[in-house]
Order: C-alpha cells, then structure tokens, then sequence
C-alpha cells in the first residue's frame, strides 16, 4: 500500500518525489545514526513521504521528545495522520520545509536540534533549495544536525555554502543507493 501511494505520487509530482520507490529501512537507519536520542528535545523531518525515517524516529526517540513531521504533499500527509495522529508529541504538519521555523516556535522552542530531510534537492529549483537551506540554518540548534540523503553528490558543494562540515555516508541496501550527508554548523 505505501508503495503504491509513493508511487502514484512521484508520477502526479515528479519535481516534489525524488525517486520512484520508497526509502529502504537501512537507509532509515543510517539517517539517525548521528541523532542523540537522549539529548533531543525537538526534532524536525522534512518531506517524510510514506513514513520510512518517521517510523525510526519515533522507535528512538525519548516520549517527551517533540517530532514535528513537515509534508506539503496532501495525499502523503493524510496517509501520515492517519498513522501517527494518535502518539504523543508527534505532529504530523502539511506544509513546506521554508516554513520550519513557524513551527519549531509554535511548540515553544527556539531551535530544532536535529533536522531529517528526505527532500530530493537535486529536484528542487536552486532558488528553493537556497530558502529551504537558510530557513533551516537559522532554526537549527548550534551543535545540531541536518541530516539529509542524496543519491548523488552534485549537491555537496551547494550543501557546504551552508553547513561548513560535512560527514557523508553511503548506503548500498536502497533503491537507488544513496549518500547520506550529516551536516553541522561548525567544523
């Protein structure tokens, strides 16, 4: 069923879905191998699409651990309420990852400590990348981490205007494999 979902929906928005088949559960776990779950107090995902990092997320973090979960496509964001409505202190929010700080205020913080971006910036016009990425520095915590995927490294230059250090992984286990960038403020 997820499958389905993602895939429909990459064919109706192939410019907002990066890729054709959801997100592996080894990439899942990649993603958060660099999250302190017992630090975070707020934790923010960008373009979760059927769940895949949500669901690590939600196994990991701490109960009182804000998750505030951003998807501007409707169908996806309706298939995410419905599955994580009902747990305590995940939001699911239908609306663009440019609008994160909003968001991380209206939950009574002054900064995200970790942000999971499943965004396909490749994709994306760089004029949008640029404002997703600046919004994105101005609310993340001083020692915090973006963290996002890409299954190419065209991005990484782009990606160290803003973040001056970044450690890169790489996951074979995913369709297609795929780099996963950890991002941090400070070298």
């Amino acid at each position: 069923m997820e499958a389905t979902t993602f895939i429909r929906n990459f064919i109706k928005y192939p410019d907002m879905i990066g890729a054709v088949w959801p997100s592996s559960k080894f990439l899942a776990k990649k993603m958060i191998t660099d999250v302190n779950f017992e630090n975070a107090k707020c934790i923010v995902e960008y373009g979760p699409g059927t769940g895949i990092f949500t669901n690590e997320l939600i196994k990991n973090k701490k109960e009182n651990t804000i998750l505030l979960v951003l998807e501007l496509n409707k169908e996806l964001y309706n298939t995410l309420e419905e599955k994580y409505s009902n747990i305590k202190n995940v939001h699911i929010i239908n609306d663009t990852a440019e609008n994160v700080g909003m968001y991380v205020n209206q939950y009574g913080f002054e900064c995200a400590d970790y942000i999971i971006s499943g965004l396909p910036f490749t994709a994306f016009p760089e004029e949008l990348s640029k404002s997703i990425l600046t919004n994105t520095l101005e609310i993340l915590n001083k020692e915090g981490k973006f963290i996002t995927f890409q299954y190419t490294l065209l991005k990484k230059n782009f990606m160290k205007k803003f973040f001056p250090s970044i450690n890169i992984n790489f996951e074979m286990i995913n369709i297609p494999p795929a780099f996963v960038f950890s991002c941090s403020k400070e070298k």
